[in-house]
């Protein structure tokens, strides 16, 4: 059997301060930016890599998630544990660099884990945690 991951989905609250913090400050492409009833489902992705997306969307989008549901939701991404992403850089001190001199809120700078890997973490404008670790 032959599987790959093709696209994730994170939840955001505000379409231009997703695209500045994953476009601009991480280097991701913009694949898609669509529009309905008001609301941006934006689709981004690592450059060289055309079969691997992040889907940012708005998360009141969705018809079947109750007004309760969607007030959790929104609860739990200003804390941060509602979503979370992975990426993986071969220069992570240089990179942490990057996004700290934006508005990203650094969570943790880079640090040697005990388990072995080498990583920092941020919380995108819309409080998902972002790590990104060292990779040779």
């Amino acid at each position: 059997m032959d599987i790959n991951i093709h696209a994730t989905f994170l939840p955001h609250n505000d379409p231009e301060a997703a695209l500045g913090f994953y476009r601009d400050a991480l280097g991701l492409e913009v694949r898609k930016d669509v529009g309905y009833g008001g609301l941006r489902w934006i689709t981004v992705g690592p450059v060289g890599q055309p079969d691997v997306s992040i889907v940012l969307y708005p998360p009141e989008g969705d018809p079947g998630i109750t007004e309760d549901e969607r007030r959790t939701i929104n609860e739990m991404m200003a804390k941060g544990t509602y979503a979370s992403i992975m990426f993986a850089t071969k220069d992570l001190d240089g990179l942490f660099e990057k996004l700290q001199a934006t508005d990203a809120e650094v969570v943790q700078e880079p640090t040697d884990q005990q388990w072995g890997e080498r990583d920092c973490a941020f919380r995108d404008p819309s409080g998902n945690m972002v790590r990104i670790q060292q990779v040779q």
